[in-house]
């Protein structure tokens, strides 16, 4: 079975849209989480929102530019033209602007990203909530694997808009003091916004253009509870399910995964439902887990494919940022706390668990520096 492999990356976050300046900022413990004025009464005024992006702009606008420039990014990292119609784009976002704006379609702010870089073909639009950057890259590996695809440039794109501040702040799910993923003082998340891409392609295509590899995308995993709206299942049988089936997709066992990067939301259940799944897959010396909210916030649609692009940078580099807010763990799985800590060799785990259920593993194989 062909494994597909990663040969561009990019990003756009609250901290910056430099690979690896933005990579050094997480390894320092930094956060773009800050207050943002509302005229509406909210739990909490704090948000990570990309700063070149005024808020203000209205947000159908703010999710086009941030799609068209992220994706122009993937596609000149791994060295492809905009204009390639033999090259598949699968989005993923969850309400995008549509909370906000009367957007005629979910899938038009798709359409219009690719017209907006010169894409002749129609994307691949994926809305399964806090899992669709995640489901993306999901579908660009089955696409690549199965041979109906050379290459795909996959990921997410999401915002920070009033209607998802005030459904999150009326849910409760909104923490009235500060992201805390993992924490014993866990009450919540706070929300961010962002773009994240990754170019799968065959291993045959990556190697006849001389592409530089990044990582392997080894596996693909994804599973549904459906439990509730919004809670997951207190059980976690669905979380297990979908990184069985992404290990499974791979040919590798648990013992094989040197990091996690989780989905940390800092919400008290998700949490625990999710520290709970690592601790049966994996044990209690398990392998190192991270999560990267505490610095970019909640991207919804777009975390999937941001967390992505950390895992891919954390077995590059051999090592993973601390997760910020993280003082007094109560996880019982290896935590990267306070400073960077390095990782050890074998795969790496990328966990979404979305609203509805939808609950996506990505797994990636480094290959070095």
């Amino acid at each position: 079975m062909v494994t597909p492999v990663i040969t561009g990356l990019a990003w756009d976050t609250p901290l910056g849209r430099g690979l690896e300046a933005v990579w050094e900022r997480l390894c320092a413990g930094d956060s773009g989480l800050a207050p943002v004025d509302s005229p509406h009464p909210l739990r909490n005024t704090a948000a990570a929102v990309i700063e070149s992006l005024p808020y203000g702009t209205p947000a159908g606008k703010r999710q086009r530019l941030l799609a068209g420039r992220a994706l122009r990014a993937a596609f000149a990292d791994a060295g492809l033209s905009t204009t390639d119609a033999e090259v598949g784009l699968v989005l993923g976002t969850s309400f995008g602007a549509s909370l906000d704006e009367a957007e005629p379609t979910l899938h038009a702010w798709a359409d219009d990203a690719a017209a907006g870089i010169g894409h002749p073909g129609t994307p691949v639009c994926v809305m399964t909530a806090c899992s669709a950057g995640s489901d993306a890259i999901a579908i660009a590996h089955a696409l690549v694997r199965s041979g109906e695809r050379r290459v795909c440039v996959a990921g997410g794109v999401d915002v920070v808009t009033e209607a998802k501040r005030l459904g999150h702040s009326a849910l409760g799910t909104m923490s009235p003091t500060g992201m805390r993923a993992f924490d014993r003082a866990r009450n919540g998340m706070l929300l961010g916004e962002g773009a994240a891409f990754v170019v799968v392609e065959h291993p045959d295509s990556a190697r006849e253009r001389g592409a530089r590899v990044y990582a392997r995308l080894h596996g693909a995993g994804a599973a549904n509870d459906a439990a509730g709206l919004t809670a997951p299942d207190p059980s976690g049988r669905s979380v297990v399910r979908a990184v069985e089936r992404c290990l499974a997709s791979a040919g590798l066992a648990p013992e094989d995964v040197a990091v996690v990067n989780a989905h940390g939301t800092g919400t008290p259940l998700n949490d625990e439902v999710e520290a709970r799944s690592l601790l049966q897959l994996f044990g209690e010396y398990g392998p190192l887990t991270f999560a990267t909210k505490g610095a970019f916030g909640h991207s919804l649609g777009a975390t999937g494919a941001i967390e992505a692009v950390a895992t891919v940078l954390a077995l590059r580099h051999r090592r993973v940022p601390p997760v910020v807010g993280l003082r007094d763990p109560v996880a019982p799985v290896r935590l990267a706390t306070e400073s960077a800590q390095p990782v050890g060799a074998g795969a790496g785990l990328s966990l979404t668990l979305g609203f509805g259920g939808f609950n996506t593993c990505l797994l990636f194989e480094g290959v070095g520096v």
